[in-house]
């Protein structure tokens, strides 16, 4: 058994994260500024999209986007119950009513063929999920949504740098969401960034992202502005700062060498447990560019003498952090009280969640805490394994 408790996430900082870091603390200007226009156009450049426009959240990125399109009080949008927080919670902020459509049993993403049945008159947007780096069906959700006259704003909270059919995620619908936070595969700590190739809905973005003022304070604060501002709209405090955007660059920069890490990570879990009947691994589609955010594993109860919190118990025992993703958005009180929701009105999420378990998988992992978590698994699957 391992020694010493293995988190389930760790960012993996270096050199140049602390340079890039203490150049933009060195500079004078620590607020939103030319690292953060510098990030941003690395990152557009990156995802192959003309506009990006950095945020302090995901969250935020999907307000903003969500805004932009044109989501009002009434509105609804559809999206999935099998996800985090914030990508229904943003909808609630219009007063806009979330409409939840079940799931791929495999995938355990959004079914096309349940968002065009969820779809009315008021619809104004579909919210498509990548869930653990692996891209949505965009091909099948874009086409239901032209067909429909709705937007689609792409909660990519897990998937950089991910790839759908070769095209990368961000390049693909009207908006897309990024999440820089602690655990995800490049971090600010905390941020996001908003992707589009429409000029409308950047400008929109980027005004509402500070206050709705026209003339942004890093234009009035040098050359290429004067001292007078206007405010257009009520908008809100989201930019990030250029401390932030400096240890993005530098993770920016070294996106492609983490993923690498995390597919081989990713590989030697699924090598370990793909011949192991009392365990599923995760999807992963060889059409697309997995990020590998997280590996959502799922146990097979039906060959287990223990639950899903059991056998969760018994890998922190052995040393090995986990999480859970997620409890679906309608087994949550607020949704059950506001909306009526019982477990079973999404039976794919509801079943899927109980048997899920998400296992440590980041690029500073070393290849001795790859093994201690596969024995570890191993270990716990054999003492849970039902008798025949």
């Amino acid at each position: 058994m391992r020694e010493t408790f293995l988190p389930f996430s760790l960012p993996d900082i270096g050199p140049d994260e602390r340079a890039s870091v203490l150049r933009a603390l060195d500079s004078g200007w620590i607020t939103t500024g030319p690292v953060t226009r510098q990030f941003e156009a690395e990152f557009a450049h990156a995802v192959g999209a003309k506009h990006a426009i950095a945020v302090n959240s995901c969250t935020a990125a999907l307000h903003l986007a969500l805004e932009s399109v044109g989501v009002k009080r009434c509105s609804e949008v559809i999206t999935t119950p099998y996800t985090f927080a914030a990508t229904a919670e943003v909808i609630r902020y219009f007063g806009a009513k979330p409409v939840f459509v079940d799931v791929d049993p495999q995938t355990l993403m959004l079914v096309p063929a349940l968002v065009e049945q969820a779809i009315t008159a008021t619809t104004r947007a579909i919210v498509p999920v990548h869930l653990a780096g692996l891209p949505a069906p965009m091909d099948e959700l874009l086409a239901v949504a032209r067909k429909n006259g709705v937007a689609v704003v792409e909660d990519a909270a897990h998937s950089f740098p991910s790839k759908y059919r070769g095209r990368m995620i961000g390049s693909l619908s009207d908006l897309t969401c990024f999440s820089f936070y602690a655990t995800k595969t490049i971090t600010t700590a905390e941020g996001g960034m908003i992707c589009t190739d429409n000029s409308g809905h950047a400008e929109t973005c980027r005004i509402m992202a500070l206050h709705g003022i026209s003339k942004d304070a890093w234009k009035r604060s040098s050359g290429e502005g004067s001292w007078h501002y206007e405010v257009v709209a009520p908008g809100y405090k989201y930019n990030l700062t250029d401390i932030a955007s400096g240890l993005g660059l530098a993770q920016l920069r070294r996106a492609e060498q983490m993923r690498q890490r995390r597919m081989e990570i990713a590989d030697a879990y699924t090598k370990a447990f793909s011949q192991m009947p009392e365990l599923q691994v995760p999807s992963d589609l060889s059409e697309h560019q997995h990020a590998w955010h997280l590996y959502m594993l799922r146990l097979n109860l039906d060959r287990l003498r223990w639950d899903r919190a059991k056998f969760a118990d018994e890998l922190k025992r052995h040393n090995i952090g986990i999480s859970v993703h997620f409890v679906p958005l309608h087994l949550h009180r607020y949704y059950r009280q506001r909306y009526g929701f019982k477990p079973d009105d999404f039976p794919v999420s509801y079943r899927e969640y109980l048997r899920e378990l998400s296992l440590p998988i980041y690029s500073k992992m070393s290849e001795r805490d790859v093994s201690d978590v596969i024995d570890a698994v191993k270990n716990v699957t054999a003492s849970a394994r039902r008798a025949c």
